[in-house]
């Protein structure tokens, strides 16, 4: 059986070719070029997708006598990713580019390219588990029991995607990852993490700015009953929750609240009045069955690294629903996905949205 991996040139996708070679599987190394913008082309050992990635992914490919090719996505990346990243942020949305990239680029234009060059699977180096139902005849998403678990960007999965997806690494744990790269002398087996977003090596507003071409207009802090309290730098630089960097000070802790970009304001409160039980999503994708047709109970995860909370899921219509949490969280996100998992050991993904009004 022939897999396309996907190598971004960390210890993760490589390790997941080693692990499927060890399988059995004709493996072939695939790296993708998400974007062009030469100013992020650079050395960054802190980020991915950069030349030095390539070229790492490479190296992995020869030392494990596989073929590896590059792959161009950079229009689909632009066109689903960045414009729908800078678009969120100049509408006070804060959106999550991690999700939409594995939606879009990851398990779509892959995998059609995939098939098209007659692989039967792709492969990455994603902490999860995909396994099918005999009784319920349809492909899930179980949550890792590794603390690296990744299930929550893959809540968009479809059917057909899940059937020609191979996660190998499971249930790992990143250290046993690594003394798999040492032990099969892996060049990678040490290379740090990649973290923040992948196509920005500035901050979100200038990223913002500058690809737009629109300067961040100036507006109204105000508090929860509409009283100004000052001006702020333009709802770009802020989101939900923050506290810090709000460019001027109180003689209290304040939090944002609410972005309003209609009227460009931000909406300011005190620590207490971040936490609600009670919000909408849409853009909905079901995996445990077709669509939500009744109330249900489940756990809820309202933003990647947040822990799994009680909450009845209740269908507004098949586009959208609302979330009813047991206890208060704060720092509800719009824009952010809200993926919800079964209530039991297995920690199976019922599906998930994004998220959109709080209450």
């Amino acid at each position: 059986m022939k897999v396309l991996v996907g190598m971004s040139g960390g210890v993760d996708s490589s390790v997941a070719a080693l692990l499927l070679l060890q399988q059995g599987y004709d493996v072939t190394g695939v790296t993708m070029k998400l974007f062009s913008n030469s100013s992020n082309e650079t050395t960054n050992d802190k980020k991915c997708c950069s030349i030095d990635d390539v070229s790492d992914a490479r190296r992995i490919a020869y030392k494990l006598s596989i073929d590896h090719i590059v792959m161009n996505f950079t229009y689909e990346f632009e066109n689903f990713v960045i414009k729908k990243f800078v678009n969120d942020y100049q509408s006070g949305i804060t959106p999550n580019p991690c999700v939409l990239c594995n939606q879009k680029i990851k398990f779509e234009a892959l995998l059609k390219k995939a098939i098209a060059l007659d692989f039967d699977y792709i492969s990455t180096g994603h902490y999860a588990n995909v396994e099918y139902s005999k009784s319920l005849k349809r492909w899930l998403i179980k949550k890792s029991k590794s603390s690296k678990d990744q299930s929550y960007v893959l809540y968009g999965m479809k059917q057909y995607q899940l059937k020609r997806t191979l996660m190998p690494l499971g249930n790992m744990e990143k250290t046993k990852i690594r003394n798999i790269a040492k032990k099969h002398n892996l060049p990678v087996a040490e290379k740090a993490e990649s973290q923040e977003i992948c196509f920005i090596n500035k901050s979100y507003s200038s990223f913002i700015e500058e690809y737009s071409q629109k300067p961040s207009l100036f507006g109204n802090f105000i508090n929860e009953n509409g009283k100004i309290l000052g001006k702020h730098r333009g709802i770009i630089n802020y989101t939900i929750g923050q506290r810090k960097g709000l460019g001027i000070s109180f003689g209290k802790p304040m939090f944002v609240l609410k972005i309003d970009s209609k009227k460009n304001q931000i909406t300011l409160g005190p620590k207490k009045s971040q936490y609600k039980k009670k919000f909408t999503a849409n853009n909905l994708n079901f995996i445990l069955f077709e669509k939500l047709t009744e109330p249900i109970s489940a756990l809820v995860k309202i933003r990647y690294k947040a822990e799994l909370c009680k909450a009845e899921i209740i269908p507004i219509d098949f586009r959208k629903v609302e979330i009813l949490l047991e206890e208060s969280e704060k720092a509800i996100t719009p824009g952010q996905s809200v993926v919800f998992y079964t209530n039991d050991s297995n920690y199976t993904i019922i599906g998930g949205g994004i998220i959109e009004k709080i209450f």
